[in-house]
């Protein structure tokens, strides 16, 4: 299941960190597994297209980084503990927990969603949040310095027509680690922050917005480079920022 390849990139501010980071194939993703690599971190990055997950491999090792790839479907209930087990195993711990993983589904009123689409939206960018949360805080409290970050949505927030179903994912998915953060503030090392990336150049937002010119927005490494510098933060845990830029 988990395909190694690590170089021997192990200095900077992230050097010796482990750091998963999930919907890892493209965009922001992408972007910021190869910021947690060039901060030393060896990262894990996981995806549905082995292909994609390969090319990011490629480009952390040509910059002298280092990654072990674990391409599987969040959706596959049984992916993540095996996962979870192979780098307990392996690494006794994670650092660092990077939650970008989500879809979007069909925009549109919310009297017209379709109910098999949203079980899907719904498992996928909530229950897979939480099944992850459970698969790796023993690994996470194993840790000294554990941060979790989760990529969120203004429309979890600020409710906006013709968002409903993926807004009301992103607002559970926001008290899910809102909670979890409080719950684990007093008896652990691990921090949680929520981060709204914002505009950002990505394949989802020009599904969303078709006749935007991309340029106009921030690319996914801007929000990548801020998250790679926020793991390295003493933040409070439950701290919530966006992105300008």
């Amino acid at each position: 299941m988990v395909e190694d390849a690590t170089g021997s990139h192990a200095t900077g501010p992230l050097g010796g960190r482990i750091a998963y980071v999930t919907g890892a194939s493209r965009g922001i993703g992408a972007a910021t597994a190869q910021a947690l690599a060039a901060a030393g971190a060896h990262v894990l990055i996981s995806g549905r297209t082995v292909s994609d997950l390969e090319r990011v491999e490629d480009a952390i090792h040509q910059a002298g980084g280092s990654a072990t790839i674990a391409p599987f479907d969040l959706a596959e209930g049984d992916a993540l503990p095996r996962l979870a087990a192979a780098v307990a195993e392996r690494w006794e711990r994670l650092d660092i927990l990077v939650l970008n993983a989500a879809v979007l589904p069909q925009l549109g009123p919310v009297a017209q969603i379709e109910a098999k689409e949203f079980t899907r939206v719904l498992t996928l960018n909530v229950m897979a949040t939480q099944a992850l949360i459970a698969a790796f805080d023993p690994l996470l409290r194993r840790s000294e310095v554990a941060r979790v970050v989760g990529l969120t949505s203004s429309v979890g927030a600020a409710p906006r027509a013709y968002w409903g179903a993926y807004g009301a994912t992103k607002a559970a998915f926001d008290c899910l680690l809102a909670t979890y953060a409080q719950e684990v503030e007093r008896i652990s090392s691990i921090r949680v922050a929520i981060l709204d990336p914002g505009a950002t150049r990505t394949t989802m937002r020009a599904r969303a917005f078709p006749g935007e010119d991309p340029q106009t927005v921030k690319p996914p490494e801007t929000v990548a480079q801020r998250i790679a510098a926020l793991v390295a933060e003493d933040f409070p845990t439950g701290h919530r920022e966006r992105v300008e830029g």
